[in-house]
């Protein structure tokens, strides 16, 4: 089977999380040659050590450090885009997004490189399953408009996500069950260090960017959709996606911009495409497959830095798109609604508000970025390491259905 699958992970760390993502598909049975993996990495990084475990894993897939991605653009007649993926940004996963789209493969997938599979899941088999799932699951609305992924045992952690609105906390959840055929995105969650914004890691008491809490697989009760008209914080470092979302799901011009905003990247982006599945009928699923988050420590105070310009943006963002969209008839249209009432929008009264103009005509360049894609790519230049070979020899471990 030729790859169908990109698996996009930003990384200027280490590469073992590819091996253990690897080892976790092949110990489950899943066919490893339907994975491409891309890697976005700096060019300070050593690319030919990441290409190398590539092939030591027996796996297709590409590195590309900035000028490689700059060769891609230029490569590709796209070159006047290239702005749209910022400099030293963990937004660089907006890269895959192309490298998925003029390949055309059928799905993506997101991982940061400081997770692991959770041993209990077929990972890679889990988050697809969950993007073909026809049929009953629980559904979450709140009377602030915002369900926390993390309301299964908010009474016993306390813990709301990073980008959940201040704004919005204290909600009382509603709970029932509905019916689902068009299941877009799957959004895993984690065990280990929580996705906290640096205010919450503060009042967790710790400096190193972690805080001190940590979830375990008991604080997940299995997989949830949000209600329509609702909103959720979208997380990309355990998430999977079906190709036609791609219109929709560009990842934010964070860090690489004059007001530092940075770490809403798929915060927002996951606003954006939440209302697009509402209008279009589509749907979020969050919960399984769990990864386990180990989060290399850095600095609070940095991440807060970056996250303070933003926060009263961050209060008002969904409100804005809220009733945006509302009679077209797909991804790219509904984004394209959205990124002109952010273009022409009076924002004089939020906090940094020039940004979400910004962000508007950025959202525009990107669907202009993807038609441009669509007139002339060779869609046989994936290029990469030799292919795969599924280990026939392992034995499928219990599954996490």
């Amino acid at each position: 089977m030729s790859a169908d699958v990109c698996v996009v992970v930003p990384t200027v760390r280490e590469r073992d999380c590819l091996r253990s993502y690897v080892e976790n598909a092949r110990e489950h049975g899943f066919d490893v040659e339907r994975l491409f993996f891309v890697l976005v990495t700096e060019d300070f990084c050593d690319t030919d050590a990441m290409a190398a475990t590539l092939a030591e894993e027996d796996v297709t897939g590409r590195v590309f450090d900035e000028s490689a991605r700059q060769a891609w653009f230029d490569a590709h007649g796209i070159a006047e885009y290239a702005d749209l993926v910022p400099a030293a940004s963990h937004a660089q996963t907006s890269f895959g997004l192309l490298y998925l789209w003029a390949h055309e493969f059928d799905y993506g997938v997101f991982l940061d490189d400081d997770t692991r599979p959770h041993p209990h899941f077929d990972f890679f088999g889990r988050h697809l399953r969950n993007l073909e799932y026809d049929g009953e699951v629980a559904r979450v609305s709140s009377d602030t408009g915002w369900v926390n992924v993390l309301y299964q045992h908010a009474d016993e952690h306390g813990l709301y996500p990073r980008g959940f609105p201040y704004g919005a906390m204290g909600e009382t959840s509603d709970v029932d069950a509905t019916s689902v055929d068009d299941v877009v995105v799957s959004q895993g969650l984690w065990t280990g260090v929580p996705d906290l914004d640096a205010v919450r890691i503060l009042q967790d008491g710790d400096l190193r960017g972690r805080g001190r809490t940590r979830l375990a697989s008991e604080d997940y009760d299995g997989s949830f959709v949000v209600g329509r008209g609702n909103y959720l914080t979208v997380c990309s470092m355990n998430l999977a996606f079906r190709r036609e979302v791609v219109p929709a799901f560009y990842q934010l011009p964070m860090d690489d911009n004059p007001w530092g905003i940075g770490r809403f990247d798929d915060i927002w982006s996951g606003v954006f495409l939440k209302r697009a599945c509402d209008v279009l009928g589509s749907q979020v699923l969050s919960g399984y497959p769990l990864c386990v988050h180990e989060k290399a420590p850095r600095s609070t105070f940095e991440d807060l830095a970056a996250e303070a310009p933003a926060l009263a943006i961050n209060e008002r963002l969904w409100t804005l798109v809220a009733d945006v969209g509302d009679s077209v008839t797909s991804y790219a249209d509904v984004y394209r609604a959205m990124a002109a009432a952010l273009a022409s929008g009076d924002f004089d009264d939020v906090e940094n508000g020039a940004f979400l103009t910004y962000l508007g005509e950025h959202m525009g360049l990107w669907l202009s970025c993807l038609e441009a894609l669509e007139d002339g790519v060779d869609e046989g230049d994936r290029g990469g390491v030799p292919s795969a070979v599924v280990d026939e020899s392992a034995e499928p471990v219990a599954s996490d259905d």
